[in-house]
This record gives C-alpha cells, sequence and structure tokens, in this order.
C-alpha cells in the first residue's frame, strides 16, 4: 500500500509480522504458557509462564519468564523479558527487560539496552532507546 508517506519502523515490524508464516523450530514452552498459533518462535527460545499474542516473533536464545508479549512485537535474540509486558514493540539483541509494573507498547529498544523497575508508579511508557541504553524507570 503506498500512502505517499514514509511508514515509520512500528508500522513496517507490524506488515511484516502480519506476513510472516508461523514456524517454531527448537523452541520451548512450558505447560504454564500460552502461546497463540501466530507466534514464530526461533531456535533456543524459552517461554515460561508467560502469555504470548502474534503476530510476534521470538529470536533465538530469547528468554520470556513471567510476561506477556501482545501483538506485533519483534523480540530479537538473546533478550530477556521477565515480569514484563510489552506490545507492538521492538527489542533488538542482548536486551533486557525486567520488572517494569506497567505495559511497554509502541516503543523501540536498541541493542544490548537494559530497562527495569525503579520507584514509583506511572500508568505507561513510550520509549525510543539507542544501542547500549540503560534506563531505570520511576
Amino acid at each position: 500500500v503506498d500512502t505517499g508517506k514514509p511508514i515509520d519502523m512500528l508500522e513496517a515490524n507490524s506488515l511484516v509480522l502480519d506476513e510472516l508464516k508461523p514456524v517454531r523450530e527448537g523452541a520451548s514452552v512450558d505447560e504454564a504458557s500460552v502461546v497463540d498459533s501466530r507466534v514464530t518462535l526461533q531456535p533456543g527460545a524459552q517461554i515460561i509462564n508467560s502469555i504470548v499474542r502474534g503476530p510476534t516473533i521470538i529470536g533465538e536464545n530469547t528468554r520470556v519468564v513471567n510476561s506477556y508479549v501482545g501483538p506485533f512485537s519483534s523480540i530479537h535474540h538473546h533478550c530477556v523479558i521477565e515480569n514484563a509486558e510489552i506490545e507492538r514493540s521492538i527489542v533488538l539483541e542482548n536486551s533486557i527487560i525486567k520488572d517494569v509494573p506497567a505495559r511497554i507498547q509502541d516503543s523501540l529498544i536498541g541493542r544490548r539496552a537494559t530497562i527495569s523497575k525503579a520507584t514509583g508508579r506511572p500508568a505507561s511508557y513510550r520509549l525510543t532507546l539507542g544501542d547500549y541504553s540503560a534506563v531505570g524507570l520511576v
């Protein structure tokens, strides 16, 4: 679809994921987890006590623990999503999202970024982080 306007990264990601044929090879999903049929799990991905809704892709050797990953999310390889919720976002390789008290959505997270809980409790976050970023959330 040519709208005459540039497509942002999140929109492009949504379009690609919507066309992706889901594959699950060499990944593990425990019995406490729910992973729908439109989720691609790459080799070594682990889903533990979590909900993952597609279209979504979870990269190689990424761990999703006690978390929710919503539609139109791309989580690259060697990431950790633990005690967190994320939706319609891109998380690049080797990043960690842990113990975040509100859902992260419509966000771009760069390589080797770390997002973790700090004190306080805002209702939501909208993040655009560069490579090697570290953020303490309030």
